[in-house]
């Protein structure tokens, strides 16, 4: 029997992406123009490949939210104190809670075709492509199309704002007919099944201190100051009937529209 060269190859390129938590090789951003996609089931479910992820951008970085896991997030409690203030306009609290309220990105495994010696590599996107994927498999014709022998590529379109006619990136998706296997090599087909990046060393958890913190030195930057003591306090919900710098709520919201491209 002879070797297997390109599985050994794409075995070795695994063990340089998986584990490292370097964004820049792990996550696949789309470039201008077409490009054709497969989605892999995830191994930590199979059953669903959709992940998804909540963030805060404040202060020039991105922020995972706890609530991604189901923990408390005290910029989410800070945004709904906002929005529960009776004594402001709705609207006006509305805005000011915006740029406080953590955002959903949906995350997917892909392989890219034409760069598949690239391995696994996870695809973020926002509502609207998340909504285009989900009607492909829930309509009937398509069904389950991350299936690695009978599911079906995907062609991601995206435009840069520059070009768009809308001011704003588009991305969108079409679900191709045919149905082909995710690799016609079967040692290919399980190292991506089995070697993908672990989303969770890519985005690490920050703690509710850590992030009442973030809140605090970005509302005031001037004068927090935080002692070991004080962040060492017992977790307590933000609440407070102060209005968020109306520079910063516009800042935070298209920094983290332009750190997506959406």
């Amino acid at each position: 029997m002879a070797l297997d060269i390109n599985a050994l190859k794409s075995k070795l390129n695994s063990f340089k992406r998986v584990g490292g938590g370097d964004r820049d090789t792990a996550i696949w951003k789309p470039k201008e123009g077409k490009t054709v996609i497969r989605i892999v089931p995830w191994k930590d479910n199979p059953e669903n490949p959709f992940i998804e992820l909540y963030f805060h951008y404040l202060g020039n970085k991105t922020h995972l939210s706890p609530l991604s896991y189901g923990n408390r997030d005290p910029i989410a409690e800070f945004a709904d104190a906002l929005k529960s203030d009776q004594t402001r306009d709705p609207k006006e609290r509305y805005a000011e809670a915006r740029p406080f309220m953590p955002k959903l990105r949906t995350y997917i495994p892909v392989i890219v075709r034409g760069e598949e010696d690239k391995g696994v590599r996870f695809y973020s996107f926002g509502k609207t492509v998340y909504q285009e994927l989900l009607s492909y498999i829930s309509d009937p014709d398509y069904g389950d199309i991350t299936d690695p022998k009978t599911g079906r590529d995907i062609v991601v379109e995206y435009i840069p704002k520059e070009k768009s006619d809308t001011n704003f990136a588009k991305t969108s998706v079409k679900v191709k007919p045919s149905q082909t296997p995710l690799s016609t090599d079967a040692g290919q087909m399980k190292v991506w099944l089995s070697e993908q990046p672990d989303i969770k060393e890519l985005y690490t958890e920050p703690t509710y201190n850590e992030l009442k913190v973030t809140l605090e030195k970005y509302l005031d930057p001037d004068n927090s100051v935080i002692t070991p003591a004080r962040e060492a306090e017992a977790p307590k919900p933000v609440a407070t009937t102060a209005a968020a710098p109306k520079e910063n709520v516009k800042n935070a919201v298209d920094a983290f529209d332009e750190l997506f491209n959406d």
